[in-house]
């Protein structure tokens, strides 16, 4: 592209061609999507008016050149249904301008009269600077004061959650992951923490805790009633749980376990009889177990469930009955790759490595750690001295301990956490 930063302000009304010359319509909007901390807000595209005063969207990846008299589309093919704006969306023009906003460094009161967009290393395109006008007397308009231009983290107030009520923060965490999510919750006032608290279901609220730092599982934790509060233990990961009740005390721990339902705490009790940085403190009791008799047809069903992670789905254990943990006789292993590569109506107890080593429940994180890279393996079983499978450790665990203490709170999520770009989606698919 040409331009290499483009103010908003100017492209209005801007003629769209496509590659060929034909005029397409005129530039209407900039469609881009805020995030929830302060990182500068992805492009999404433009709205353009049509000649028929229909307006529509065209993806930002379609726009090849802007220039200071046109926009040019790398393709001529663009979809003609008319412009509809989702909840996740803020128009430039129409909604960024002048809102108010407050400037980190100085803390001057100012609006933003302006925005400029610049692509970026993965040709997308980002709002990187505003130009801001302040002024110390008399009410704030565009015809007075100081004009600044800023980088986009230097002014406050614009984030979704600064903007948003919680119903629309809601319709963008829907197209987040729960890591990501959480990373954006840890950053709003506790007061729109607690109402997005109050909203999440259980299930997704359960998803959201287990990757929160332990700081901000407490504080929401001890936010919802009881029985709430045992309701979302309910829906974690069995380990997930016992650390989080871990680092409670032990009265208020040993409350919500009652509260619990027996078969839902029942393995989480088991848990918390081992040290946290030991093999048994470490592990999920529920892998994907198996009966000798079971077919590979059977065992790539369970693999392919969408609820059980990947990590834990890279291997499958075959025991004799129970195959609840703690099973009976463990018999060995037989990794996700071999599964794949067999006949749907073989056994898998023909296919069993018997000789891989195990780890005992109680050992230590170092020696967990130095397993994994002596094994190149994502996952490995926990085995008692009678060889009952307990359950099976996977690498997240071990990288999730091996960090420092408190590492959600101090570094920042190094995934983009942009919405889902849905309009771009739909012409994709049309």
């Amino acid at each position: 592209m040409a331009a290499s930063r483009v103010f908003v302000a100017r492209m209005a009304g801007l003629a769209v061609f496509g590659p060929d010359g034909e005029r397409i319509g005129k530039v209407r909007d900039v469609v881009v999507a805020l995030r929830v901390d302060a990182s500068p807000p992805r492009v999404l595209g433009l709205v353009v008016d049509l000649s028929s005063r229909r307006r529509i969207f065209v993806p930002m990846l379609r726009v090849a050149d802007v220039d200071p008299a046109a926009v040019t589309l790398a393709t001529g093919s663009v979809s003609l249904r008319r412009f509809d704006q989702r909840p996740n969306e803020t128009l430039v023009l129409g909604q960024l301008l002048d809102s108010p906003v407050t400037l980190r460094d100085s803390g001057e009161v100012g609006v933003v009269v302006d925005a400029a967009i610049e692509p970026t290393r993965t040709r997308d395109w980002a709002i990187g600077r505003l130009a801001v006008r302040t002024g110390r007397t008399g009410r704030l308009t565009r015809r007075r004061g100081h004009v600044d231009v800023v980088a986009w983290s230097a002014a406050q107030g614009l984030g979704i959650s600064d903007r948003q009520g919680t119903d629309r923060l809601l319709t963008v965490f829907e197209t987040m992951r729960p890591a990501d999510v959480a990373a954006a919750l840890s950053e709003l006032p506790r007061e729109r923490q607690r109402q997005v608290v109050d909203a999440l279901d259980d299930e997704r609220l359960a998803d959201v805790f287990e990757e929160l730092s332990e700081s901000d599982q407490r504080v929401l934790l001890g936010y919802l009633h009881s029985e709430r509060a045992a309701d979302v233990l309910e829906a974690m990961a069995p380990d997930d749980a016992a650390d989080l009740l871990g680092e409670l005390p032990d009265e208020e721990a040993g409350r919500l376990l009652e509260l619990m339902e027996p078969d839902e705490s029942e393995p989480v009790r088991r848990l918390m009889r081992y040290e946290w940085n030991t093999a048994g403190g470490l592990m999920t009791p529920e892998p994907i177990t198996l009966n000798p008799d079971a077919t590979v047809a059977e065992a790539l069903a369970r693999v392919r469930n969408p609820d059980i992670p990947p990590a834990l789905a890279s291997m499958v254990f075959v025991c004799r009955p129970p195959s609840a943990t703690p099973t009976g006789r463990y018999l060995g292993c037989v990794h996700a790759q071999q599964l794949l590569r067999a006949a749907p109506f073989e056994l898998v107890a023909g296919m069993v490595d018997s000789e891989l080593p195990q780890l005992g429940p109680d050992a230590s994180l170092g020696e967990v750690t130095r397993y994994f890279a002596t094994y190149n393996l994502v996952a490995g079983p926990v085995v008692d001295p009678q060889d009952h499978l307990l359950g099976a450790v996977t690498v997240d665990d071990v990288l999730d301990h091996l960090l420092p203490v408190g590492w959600r709170d101090h570094e920042p999520s190094p995934i983009d956490t942009h919405p889902i770009d849905t309009h771009t989606a739909e012409v994709a698919d049309a």
